[in-house]
C-alpha cells in the first residue's frame, strides 16, 4: 500500500520524514460567518488542548478636539456604547467647551472674541471722531 502511495521512499530514505499533522479547525462562536472588521478573532488553547476562537473587541480612539484634531487630556478612551454607561463628570472636563475643544482653542476663542469686540469699540471712537471733526468744519464754513 505504501508503495502504491509513493510513501516508500519516504520512508526507506535516510533523512527522517513525519507525516503532516491535521490542522484543528476553528469555527466562529457567533453568529456572523465573515472576516469583518466588527468579527476579529484570537486563537486560544484551552486547558483541554482544544484550539478555539475568542472574539476580539475593536480598539478604541480617545475623543479628539473639534478643532485641532488633538488628542483630549483627561477623557478615557471607550468605545461609543461606553461612554453611555459614564457618568457626566467623567466624560468631561471642567473647563467652558471640556470634553469638545482643548485647553489651547479655549484660549484662542476667548482672545478673538475679546479682540472682536475690541475692534468693534475702536470703530465706534474713530467714527464719532470722524463726525466730530465734520461737525466742526461745517460750523467753520458758515
Amino acid at each position: 500500500i505504501l508503495a502504491q502511495a509513493g510513501l516508500l521512499g519516504l520512508l526507506l530514505s535516510p533523512t527522517p520524514y513525519t507525516l503532516p499533522k491535521m490542522v484543528q479547525r476553528l469555527t466562529y462562536r457567533r453568529q456572523c460567518r465573515y472576516n469583518t472588521k466588527s468579527n476579529k478573532q484570537r486563537t486560544v488553547k484551552t486547558p483541554g488542548g482544544k484550539n478555539v476562537f475568542q472574539s476580539v473587541q475593536k480598539a478604541a480612539k480617545g475623543p479628539k478636539c473639534g478643532d485641532c484634531g488633538k488628542a483630549l487630556i483627561g477623557l478615557p478612551a471607550l468605545r461609543p456604547m461606553e461612554y453611555r454607561r459614564l457618568k457626566n463628570r467623567e466624560k468631561r472636563v471642567s473647563r467652558a467647551y471640556g470634553g469638545s475643544r482643548c485647553a489651547g482653542c479655549v484660549r484662542m476663542r476667548i482672545m478673538r472674541a475679546f479682540l472682536i469686540e475690541e475692534q468693534k469699540c475702536v470703530k465706534q471712537v474713530l467714527a464719532e471722531k470722524m463726525s466730530a471733526a465734520k461737525e466742526v468744519t461745517k460750523k467753520g464754513k458758515k
